[in-house]
């Protein structure tokens, strides 16, 4: 079922037939929106998919009160507006949610539209049941787990199958996000890290830079509100000066442009939300010391063959007017990334000394930058316009083929594999330019090449000199991989990666080889449970996994094979009865399989903390709050259910929050404060700014213990050529006394800033 668009069976008080007129108009707006050519043929195919669409999902409607027709139509329009898809994917769009929501099979898609459709719409169909409501019945924690990360893997696969059935996932989940408001606050916050998690790092990769922005900027608003209020209030506030700046800005430029006397658009454009937030937590500087809040960009409507010499060009007037940042100079013209993005980025000082952004490209170039995979097949015709998805494309094959590869390991390789945002170039000895991730080692390049060469690396050589093997490569690097047969990947080779190839490609070694080795243990332990006349094999061999506390047999068996684990510590822990393998003792650790855990007075900061664990008094489950990032009374919290140590309460902006949500969402709760007094919380304050000497120590506790009243925990202080760097950890009752905190000590001379700690 669509996430946010859960639907619900009522007697609404507007029945459906008086909603009509508004759902075909809302359909009449989607086939006005559809940019590509479209047959009569075509036309019936929507019409009939609309038609059965809207029959299927008549007795279903949305959270928000309206019939959930409404959103098929939305996710259609999306496709055709701001992908630009054509009719084939615009029915698939239709249709997506009616074989996982409605009584409509596969095989009636299939007989009513064709293999092709039915293919794309199986494709936008959930795994059967990997997602079930809180209600639905219980399934132990690995269960869960493998399901999810199935469900993503299938999402994921599809890249291969048809690059439509991802685009129109992503147009679906970007409607859900615009629309998430009418959902439950605990179910926001699960969506938000999904989609952070997987589907705005994946729109980046595939170009869509428009709905990695959105993405970016509605996850934000719900999982860190407060900082996206504040950023989007400095932005009203700075609104007239900041156009009236452009404006400034633009006029010289438009002069120097007009005398190229080729045909161009100039625009600027504010800087998301997200990204300026982004800036003010790594500088760690506050909004007003942020000046490329805008970029500007220069369109240029010019012949493919051209655009380079023209883009140059432009720049060149560009630098006549402004005075050019030559190490933010980034060229992307001539070495386009691997999605195919394609422009030219400088940095220039415009008037007041403000550093603003400015890009240069073709329309060509500027379709490609908003539209990404689709805008990239209607240009593949074009004249010397590389197929630059097809590399990447076979090596997400080949994680997808890799036998020995679960569904979780398999999101992480692809994460890594493909979810980067910065490039190194490097050249074979032939001359062969490679890009790789930012941060790739010599070892990465080896895999690259070929998964034998990766296998068999022995030595790599750097610009003619042999570097270690996890040597990071640098830009305009010249690489050559020796081999040796007799080489072999070991555990510590995935120390030296970071690309999900070749973290694939090792691990699928190494567990062939501890299969071919754990053979013997599987051999030994058969050998004893027949001479023990065990009955049930694998019931015994299911204990000891549990009771050893491993991930599977084949580790056992490994375990075994190694003699990690003897056969007579096996027969010290355990006895035969009646052909049974009986533990002498209770197992050491059991897996949790429920949040009903009893409380631990321990766990609580001074005074009683009080929360409401899924509507409940948080004194019925055992929990604890986070060190990772120290949730304080007011923070959004939630739950999350650990293996073995209870539920562990997380802020929602928490460093590990996306990936708890998104690759574990089974075992969140939902989580919220209960107002008290007389309870206090450990916050993590890190203080910087000029170092005025020995009294700079005194100043800070006087302020923070006599004029704020606060308790200090600890507190450390470095300080080195005129400026120091200290960290304080501060007990206080709830986030409003915190952020006064925070103010006050900000507005004390020579401190520069004051953040708090994230973990």
């Amino acid at each position: 079922m669509t996430l946010v668009a859960e639907t619900i069976q009522r007697d609404p008080s507007k029945p459906y037939g008086e909603w009509w007129p508004e759902i075909e108009a809302a359909y009449a707006g989607m086939v006005s929106a559809i940019k590509s050519e479209v047959s009569e043929q075509d036309r019936k195919d929507i019409e009939d998919a609309f038609r059965v669409a809207a029959t299927s999902h008549a007795a279903q409607w949305r959270k928000s009160g309206e019939p959930y027709i409404f959103h098929p139509v939305a996710v259609a329009r999306i496709c055709a507006e701001e992908i630009g898809l054509g009719p084939t994917a615009i029915v698939a769009a239709l249709l997506h949610d009616t074989v996982e929501d409605t009584q409509i099979t596969l095989d009636d898609v299939r007989e009513r539209f064709g293999d092709r459709l039915a293919n794309m719409v199986d494709g936008l169909t959930k795994l059967d049941a990997a997602y079930q409501s809180d209600d639905g019945p219980a399934r132990t924690l690995e269960q869960q787990e493998s399901r999810q990360a199935l469900n993503f893997k299938k999402v994921l696969s599809t890249l291969v199958l048809d690059v439509r059935i991802v685009l129109i996932k992503m147009a679906d989940r970007l409607h859900n996000m615009r629309t998430i408001g009418s959902m439950p606050n605990h179910k926001q916050l699960k969506i938000a890290a999904e989609t952070s998690y997987i589907y705005a790092p994946l729109a980046h990769r595939l170009g869509l830079y428009g709905f990695r922005t959105e993405f970016l900027d509605l996850c934000m608003k719900i999982m860190d509100r407060e900082d996206y209020d504040e950023v989007a209030r400095h932005l009203r506030d700075t609104k007239k000066s900041r156009e009236e700046y452009i404006e400034k800005f633009l006029a010289p430029l438009r002069e120097k442009m007009d005398e190229l006397g080729m045909p161009y658009r100039m625009v600027g454009r504010i800087k998301s939300i997200y990204s300026i937030w982004n800036k003010i937590r790594s500088k760690k500087v506050p909004f007003e010391q942020i000046y490329d809040l805008f970029a500007v960009r220069i369109i240029l409507d010019v012949p493919h063959n051209k655009e380079k010499s023209f883009c140059w060009q432009t720049y060149s007037s560009v630098t006549d007017v402004y005075q050019p940042i030559p190490e933010r100079l980034k060229d992307w013209v001539t070495n386009p990334k691997s999605n195919g993005y394609e422009s030219l980025h400088t940095t220039v000082v415009g008037p007041g000394g403000r550093f603003v952004e400015v890009q240069i490209r073709s329309e060509r170039m500027d379709e490609i930058a908003e539209r990404g995979f689709a805008a990239h097949w209607k240009y593949k015709g074009v004249s010397n316009q590389p197929d630059v998805y097809e590399n990447w494309l076979d090596s997400v094959r080949e994680i997808l083929d890799d036998p020995n590869s679960d569904a979780v390991e398999f999101l992480g390789d692809f994460r890594a594999n493909n979810f980067f945002n910065e490039e190194v170039y490097v050249f074979t000895p032939a001359g062969d330019m490679r890009m790789l991730p930012k941060g790739a080692t010599a070892l990465d390049f080896a895999f690259s090449i070929h998964t034998d060469v990766g296998y068999h690396c022995q030595a790599v050589r750097v610009n003619e000199v042999i570097v270690p093997l996890s040597y990071q490569l640098q830009n305009g690097d010249r690489v050559e991989v020796f081999t040796n047969n007799k080489q072999r990947p070991s555990e510590g080779w995935l120390k030296m990666v970071t690309t999900g190839r070749a973290k694939s490609k090792i691990r699928s070694s190494m567990k062939e080889e501890r299969k071919q080795q754990g053979a013997l243990g599987r051999e030994t332990l058969e050998r004893k449970f027949r001479h023990h006349r065990i009955q049930n094999y694998e019931a015994a061999v299911d204990t000891l996994v549990k009771f050893f506390e491993l991930p599977s047999p084949t580790e056992l068996y490994y375990h075994i094979a190694v003699e990690a684990i003897t056969i007579k510590q096996i027969f010290k822990h355990f006895h035969v009865e009646l052909g049974k393998l009986i533990p002498n003792a209770a197992p050491k650790s059991v897996v949790p399989q429920t949040s009903e855990r009893k409380r631990n007075p321990a766990n609580r900061v001074e005074g009683q903390t009080r929360l409401l664990i899924n509507g409940e008094p948080g004194e019925q489950y055992e929990y604890s709050l986070a060190t990772c990032c120290n949730p304080v009374q007011g923070d959004q919290v939630f739950a999350y259910l650990t293996m073995n140590a209870g539920l562990k309460i997380h802020r929602a902006n928490c460093p590990n929050a996306t990936n708890l949500m998104a690759n574990y969402g089974y075992r969140i709760m939902k989580a919220e404060w209960v107002s008290t007094t007389g309870t206090y919380f450990v916050a993590v304050l890190k203080i910087t700014g000029i170092d005025s000497g020995p009294g700079v120590i005194q100043q800070l506790s006087q302020h923070i213990s006599q004029d704020l009243g606060l308790n200090i925990r600890s507190f450390s202080i470095s300080g080195f050529d005129g400026h120091f760097e200290g960290e304080i950890s501060l007990l206080v009752t709830n986030t409003d006394q915190l952020k006064l905190a925070i103010r006050r000590l900000q507005n004390l001379e020579n401190v520069s800033t004051v953040t708090r700690v994230e973990s």
